[in-house]
């Protein structure tokens, strides 16, 4: 057999790799696409570097700098129409110098976008960021794009809603204690009143994710006591609990605030009493023993459902959904004075 024909094809493949060396040496990227977002089939891509992408015209490209707390998650759920660029960044994880930030020059078009959903008592003031960004991507009612914890829906069906059955009066789950916290004063009154049943790393009482459902489900009533007291910051203390058919007990804004996400009477405020020792303890033995007025506490559930927010990929889809509808020039200045006051 000869072997010319062999030493052709291997000719052949010997140049074609010398072309793609070179074009791969000497190729220079547009500068115009440089610091520009990755791309998927429908959103957001994550990347810790600064990469190029076609433009496509019926596309929305969103480039998440950094995963959330280093967890990642599936992106490619978002739906998008027209072009429209961002960067969202999440607090938590920017450098204390922002030296992990964007270093190429931003152009004009793309949009800077700071996300968080601590409150301002746990979110680090770093300086430097005040005229940085263009949007807002929070658990606030006045933020540019609005990501609370949860919401209710208008539920498909009217009909009465039966709460599981009960072996616990009341509850709480908490990992994070300070005896500096407000919720933390107050338990230590509370509980010297009436039987609390406490689940978590704070009581060395762990328990496994599976677990967590059923348990709030068993509870009548749940401490949704807020780690610190800000403005919209109505976190999954609240929602978890609505959600699993538990009455929440909440500490946190105020009971006006709450009434702008939920009903009023489907939670119960400290605020409405004057003290843990007065009327509260009371009240909620009352509603134990009395199950018409404990399942007052349910009748909205005949019109709603609640939606507990998906952590993180609802809220890049939300700035995807943003940057798809609004494209006009916008700056945020004042992030300082905005959030920490």
């Amino acid at each position: 057999i000869s072997s010319t024909p062999f030493l052709l094809v291997m000719f052949s493949v010997f140049i074609l790799g010398c072309i793609v060396t070179a074009f791969f040496m000497y190729y220079k990227p547009s500068p115009t696409l440089l610091n520009h977002l990755l791309e998927s089939s429908d959103c957001t891509k994550n990347i810790q570097h600064v990469d190029t992408a076609t433009n496509d015209k019926n596309m929305t490209i969103v480039l998440l700098w950094m995963w959330p707390f280093g967890q990642t998650y599936e992106m490619n759920v978002c739906s998008s129409a027209l072009i429209s660029d961002g960067v969202v960044i999440h607090h938590r994880d920017i450098a204390g110098d922002l030296s992990n930030l964007p270093k190429s020059q931003r152009p004009p078009f793309q949009k800077w976008i700071w996300m968080n959903w601590e409150s301002p008592t746990h979110t680090a003031r770093l300086p430097g960021l005040n005229n940085l960004f263009n949007l807002t991507l929070n658990y606030r009612r006045d933020s540019d794009i609005k990501v609370p914890y949860g919401f209710l829906v208008t539920a498909d069906t009217v009909e009465d809603f039966v709460p599981p059955s009960k072996d616990k009066l009341v509850c709480w789950m908490v990992s994070n204690w300070s005896p500096n916290h407000v919720r933390s004063k107050y338990y230590n009154e509370f509980k010297n009143l009436i039987n609390i049943q406490t689940f978590g790393r704070a009581f060395n009482n762990y328990i496994a994710d599976k677990d967590y459902n059923p348990i709030m489900a068993s509870c009548k009533f749940y401490l949704s006591f807020e780690n610190s007291i800000h403005k919209d910051y109505i976190t999954e203390k609240l929602y978890f609990p609505l959600s699993l058919g538990t009455v929440p007990v909440v500490l946190g804004p105020t009971r006006e605030n709450y009434e702008n996400f939920v009903p009023r009477d489907a939670f119960i405020h400290v605020e409405d009493f004057k003290s843990p020792k007065e009327l509260l303890a009371d009240y909620l033995l009352l509603l134990d023993k009395n199950e018409e007025l404990y399942l007052g506490y349910f009748k909205w559930r005949r019109h709603f459902k609640v939606n507990v927010v998906k952590f993180w990929a609802e809220h890049t889809c939300k700035a995807c959904d943003y940057l798809r509808q609004k494209n006009e020039y916008k700056a945020f200045n004042n992030l300082n004075k905005w959030f920490w006051g």
